[in-house]
């Protein structure tokens, strides 16, 4: 059955990318790879009557790693250039494992960073750890420019904070603090071709063996990627001992409100979220013992 027709702008700049979603109020869709989009035009599930694309800016793909400025990643980057890039690989390893742990080869050469984070799934697996490392969301709209953290920019299942005519034109990461380790582990019904049935992406913080930060992020267990407070104040302060590690998962997992659907049932993903956890703790802990 053919899609219903719709519109098609390619911009070359921001300002004309915003113009066009105002104009084309709520029935209008920002594209930059489509890997989400287009799937849900074929299947009927949306009917947009205009498409803008954002591929044709000049710059939204750019990546900047800098010391004092952190990560940056332009919303047209490709997960598959995240996964790849040196610099990425080398100070934000985790942010780089994310992108290449998302979907599959033709999806990552497609597929974006910032898109996946703006489809606004619970299980998007770039959020865990973008979210633990305490990444923000550059946003542009008719109004001016503006910022807003990414553990804030999700509002449901499908939901974002973007108001009508706003696109986020780049996630950045703060550099990393000294003593921090950081790690992700997902896991999924049919391995990479699938969405995550659970994901878990972790920040600590190490004086010594003690821990002074900490952040679990917990992916397909809640109406949104969510933050396991309760968890985390039981590491901050104390010695990051493999007990502790184990209460902290076992924490994380009494946090979350999991539901059963194709992927994997409640009691399951309450499981895997305290596997998950463990293992992620455990690698971040091994990263910031190294980096002391």
């Amino acid at each position: 059955m053919p899609v219903a027709q719709f519109d098609y702008i390619a911009p070359t700049t921001v300002h004309e990318a915003v113009a066009a979603l105002v104009k084309g109020g709520r029935d209008t869709r920002v594209m930059a790879g489509g890997t989400d989009l287009i799937v849900k035009i074929r299947h009927r599930m949306l009917f947009p009557k205009c498409i803008v694309n954002l591929k044709r800016i000049a710059g939204l793909d750019a990546i900047t790693v800098d010391k004092k400025n952190g990560l940056a990643i332009g919303a047209t980057t490709l997960l598959a250039d995240v996964a790849n890039h040196k610099g990425i690989c080398r100070h934000y390893p985790t942010v780089a494992e994310a992108a290449g742990a998302t979907a599959n080869v033709q999806v990552r050469n497609m597929g974006t960073v910032v898109g996946n984070l703006c489809n606004a799934s619970p299980s998007a697996d770039n959020a865990p750890t973008l979210m633990a490392m305490a990444a923000t969301m550059d946003i542009a709209g008719p109004t001016g420019s503006r910022s807003v953290l990414l553990d804030q920019f999700f509002q449901g299942p499908g939901i974002s904070a973007l108001q009508v005519g706003e696109i986020v034109t780049a996630v950045r990461v703060p550099p990393p603090v000294a003593g921090s380790g950081t790690a992700y582990h997902s896991l999924s019904q049919r391995g990479k071709l699938d969405c995550s049935a659970v994901g878990v992406g972790t920040m600590v913080v190490l004086n010594g063996d003690r821990c002074t930060d900490a952040r679990i992020i917990v992916g397909a267990c809640a109406p949104v990627p969510m933050r396991t407070q309760a968890a985390e104040k039981m590491l901050i302060g104390k010695k990051m001992t493999d007990t502790l590690i184990r209460q902290a998962a076992q924490k994380a997992s009494e946090e979350t409100s999991p539901i059963t659907d194709v992927r994997a049932s409640a009691p399951y993903r309450w499981k895997m979220v305290s596997v998950l956890t463990i293992r992620a703790l455990t690698d971040a802990r091994k990263m910031a013992l190294r980096k002391q």
